[in-house]
């Protein structure tokens, strides 16, 4: 019953979202609490709610401050000297856009953080895809593709917590998969040029008139140049570079860190009080909205897991698979790896459901590292950036200004076809048995 309930409480979930009929805020709350009723858990409710949120209070909070820090530097007219260097090198052609964006993802996601990632890729890169009239759908897909098959690193979320639940090194479990991701970044760098060749001849005519020079000061409004700062341009790079410098060495936490982010940007750019509260009533209905939805977030996975639906589904979907495919499990674990992100959150499938397949796996002759480097091909790694169960989703799409049904009909062929290819070469080495 919990199994089924909580399957169908993910699939209706992702039907509302991806069709349109309630946001996503709202899907988010309604549907699982109206599932918590059902199974007859309505009284506990409120603290499965209550340890969800926590769950994700931080992020909330670092999510708040940081649209309205990146908000405020686009005010003052931080980001246009690095909008315009970037120009210079890949003028107005599309196709360099995308690539340039991808390396750009690739490189950010080396620490292995998701929310790094997406803060400073997107931001950079938003007034130039907005610039050239770009669909923000390419560079929120491409931004995933980049993050979600570097996030296979040994010191990503997803590979060390394989190997912390089955007691493996992380080098016997992630050393073999090098080349795979490898050829994963090679068709993600594909991807990214037919997008750009797809954006290219379909802003064919309009590229021509577009100016690339940056505007004067003179030639903006009224309201623009109040805005603008140019004279502490130095200073506001300056600020931004520290605050990433802090976030990556976690100086600070991360809520911490654009918390004083902002109060400093504040007090440089605008000394009048009026004036940074206005600042932040421009900023605060965009922060408002990614932290409300990160909330929902926070109540689906609390109640999920306050319930046992979690527990449920992993137990049944180790019961359903039939004897005779227990010796195929390690590649139909990585076949089906980046679409299971859509289902489980990292800790529920890395320390519930993975410990309970490879056991299985192993009384059917197959080792459970097989099994892990299946799960590591796209479960949380490729497949993060769409799954409404990881919070710096929420941070993608809230960022580069995309809704989150939008964003996973639009990324989720692509990441899978880049996860089934690190599974066919993996098989091809031998990495995973057949």
């Amino acid at each position: 019953m919990l199994a089924i309930t909580g399957l169908l409480t993910i699939l209706i979930i992702m039907f509302l979202i991806m069709t349109k009929k309630c946001s996503t805020m709202v899907a988010l709350i309604a549907v699982p609490m109206a599932a918590c009723l059902l199974v007859g858990q309505g009284a506990n409710m409120g603290k499965y709610i209550s340890s969800g949120i926590s769950s994700v209070a931080a992020t909330g909070v670092m999510f708040i401050f940081a649209v309205a820090f990146f908000g405020v530097m686009g005010d003052v007219g931080a980001f246009e000297i690095i909008v315009n260097r970037i120009l210079k090198i890949i003028g107005k052609d599309p196709v360099k856009v995308c690539i340039g964006t991808l390396a750009i993802a690739i490189l950010t996601h080396l620490d292995g953080s998701g929310a790094t990632t997406f803060l400073i890729t997107v931001p950079a890169l938003l007034p130039i895809y907005d610039k050239l009239k770009m669909d923000r759908r390419v560079l929120a897909t491409i931004v995933a593709l980049g993050a979600g098959t570097m996030n296979i690193v040994p010191w990503g979320g997803p590979t060390v917590r394989a190997a912390t639940a089955l007691e493996l090194s992380l080098a016997e479990l992630y050393n073999p998969m090098v080349i795979p991701q490898l050829c994963g970044l090679a068709v993600c760098a594909v991807f990214a040029v037919m997008f750009g060749m797809k954006e290219r001849k379909r802003l064919a005519g309009s590229l021509d008139g577009i100016v690339i020079e940056p505007p004067k000061f003179e030639d903006l409004t009224a309201e623009e140049q109040s805005k603008r700062r140019p004279r502490l341009v130095a200073v506001n790079m300056a600020l931004i570079v520290l605050t990433i410098v802090a976030l990556v060495t976690e100086l600070l936490p991360p809520a911490g860190c654009f918390m004083a982010a902002l109060a400093i940007a504040l007090l440089i750019n605008y000394r009048d009080l009026k004036e940074q509260g206005k600042r932040m009533d421009e900023h605060a209905q965009a922060a408002m909205m990614m932290a409300s939805t990160l909330f929902g977030a926070g109540c689906f996975t609390g109640i999920l897991g306050g319930c046992g639906m979690l527990a449920a589904m992993a137990e049944g979907l180790c019961s359903l698979l039939p004897v005779s495919l227990m010796g195929h499990i390690a590649l139909l674990v990585a076949v089906f790896s980046m679409p299971l992100s859509l289902m489980f959150d990292p800790d529920s499938f890395y320390y519930a459901v993975l410990p309970v397949l490879a056991v299985a796996a192993e009384a059917a002759g197959v080792p459970a590292l097989a099994v892990g480097r299946g799960a590591i091909c796209g479960q949380i790694t490729v497949g993060f950036p769409i799954s409404p169960l990881t919070p710096s989703t929420f941070l993608l799409t809230g960022l580069s200004g995309v809704d989150l049904g939008d964003h996973q009909k639009h990324s989720f062929i692509w990441l899978w076809i880049v996860s089934l290819v690190i599974v066919a070469v993996a098989v091809l080495m031998g990495v995973i048995p057949v």
